[in-house]
């Protein structure tokens, strides 16, 4: 992303109504906007127009919106936020294992579709490693060589286990996370088929960090999908 360039966002969805709310309401919000109905024509369109962001439906003739993402992910790291339907927690699974970053589910406010498309853009913004010493996100602050961590201030004590799940969602904040990529950075591989694993770990961490672990604010839970790690409590 160019400072001083408006962000440029490729919109491909198949519906011309989803396509054209889309077109107006960003372009409205300073977006520079391109639209295609197809993942074979987005391809070809980013050969020569190369967008900081990629906003697609999951059902779409040719190429659906899974390939999309995995064909995508295999060339390039834009961030790519997919649009689903309520019944489709399969498939919206199946488009972040293949690269998709974010989701937005149908129908879907506009407020809630821009809050996902700034916290987008501004992980590509972001000129930090991936992987850096100390995470310093929001309310925390994460020391991975001397393992502690920080909430407003304050130590929070955490088991090993406890602090690598922490540590593994700091670093995709405002990101969806899914069980199975979750439980294989912390667990490895062999582990993805037990989410059992994550609700316990889950359970104890909004113990130590939430006012209210009944009502989470840090670590939301995404339905069937994951978890999504919101470090400033929003």
């Amino acid at each position: 992303m160019v400072v001083g360039e408006k962000p440029k966002i490729l919109v491909v969805d198949d519906e011309p109504q989803i396509a054209r709310v889309l077109k107006t309401t960003l372009t409205a919000r300073g977006y520079a906007i391109r639209t295609t109905s197809d993942g074979d024509d987005a391809l070809q369109m980013i050969k020569s127009w190369t967008p900081d962001l990629v906003i697609t439906d999951l059902r779409m003739p040719n190429m659906d919106g899974v390939e999309l993402c995995r064909q995508l992910r295999a060339r390039s790291g834009i961030p790519i936020i997919v649009l689903s339907v309520r019944n489709e927690e399969r498939t919206k699974i199946e488009a972040l294992d293949a690269g998709a970053d974010d989701y937005v589910t149908k129908p879907f406010s506009v407020n809630e579709l821009l809050a996902r498309v700034r916290a987008a853009l501004r992980r590509v913004a972001g000129t930090q490693p991936p992987e850096p010493d100390v995470i310093e996100v929001g309310h925390f602050r994460i020391d991975a060589q001397a393992h502690t961590v920080r909430l407003k201030g304050r130590d929070v004590r955490l088991t090993p286990k406890e602090f690598d799940v922490l540590t593994y969602l700091a670093q995709h904040p405002e990101k969806v996370v899914t069980h199975r990529a979750l439980l294989a950075a912390v667990w490895g591989d062999t582990s993805t088929g037990q989410p059992e694993y994550l609700r316990v770990f889950i359970a104890h961490l909004r113990k130590k960090l939430e006012a209210d672990d009944k009502s989470p604010r840090y670590i939301t839970t995404e339905p069937w999908i994951g978890y999504r790690f919101n470090p400033e409590g929003e």
